[in-house]
C-alpha cells in the first residue's frame, strides 16, 4: 500500500436494509474487515444514534456505504434501492459529521450468503453484517491497490 492510501483508523462498513442495517469494521490499518453487529431498523433517530454508539466504541473516523448500481432503473426514469440509500445517507450525514464513501455493493448479499453457509449460520439467520464486511473489504482492497482513495 502506498503512503498516500494508507489508512489510519477504524472504518465502519454499511450495508443498508429496509429490513436492517449491517456493521462491520476494519482493523486500525485498513487491512481487514470484519463483522460487527446488526442493527434492526426502527426509525432514523434510533438506527442513526445505534451507529453512532458502535462508531464511539470502535474509534471509527470514516464510514463506506454500500450503494447498489441500479442503471436499468435509473434509466428508465424510475426510483430505484440506489436512489433510496442515497437519500438516507444525506440524512445521515447530517447526523453524523464523518467522512463518507458510497461503494459498490453488487452480488455482496449473495456471497454473504455463502459465507454464511461455510461458516455454519443458520439458514433463517440475518446475513447483513457479512454483506457489509465484504463490501468493506472490497474497499480496503481497492484502496490497498491505487484504485480508490481513502475518504477526507
Amino acid at each position: 500500500m502506498n503512503e498516500a492510501a494508507r489508512i489510519h483508523g477504524r472504518l465502519l462498513g454499511i450495508d443498508h436494509g429496509l429490513k436492517r442495517i449491517g456493521l462491520a469494521v476494519s482493523d486500525s490499518t485498513g487491512s481487514l474487515a470484519r463483522e460487527l453487529a446488526i442493527v434492526e431498523r426502527t426509525s432514523k433517530a434510533q438506527d442513526f444514534a445505534a451507529i453512532q454508539a458502535h462508531i464511539q466504541r470502535q474509534g471509527v473516523i470514516a464510514l463506506i456505504i454500500g450503494c447498489p448500481i441500479d442503471v436499468d432503473r435509473a434509466e428508465q426514469g424510475l426510483f430505484s434501492q440506489a436512489d433510496k440509500v442515497r437519500n438516507w445517507v444525506e440524512n445521515l450525514r447530517a447526523a453524523i459529521p464523518l467522512p463518507m464513501v458510497l461503494w459498490d455493493e453488487t452480488l455482496t448479499t449473495v456471497e454473504a450468503a455463502q459465507l454464511a453457509r461455510q461458516l455454519k449460520r443458520k439458514s433463517t439467520a440475518p446475513i447483513d453484517d457479512l454483506a457489509a464486511r465484504l463490501m468493506l473489504q472490497s474497499y480496503l482492497d481497492a484502496v490497498r491497490d491505487g484504485l480508490a482513495e481513502f475518504p477526507g
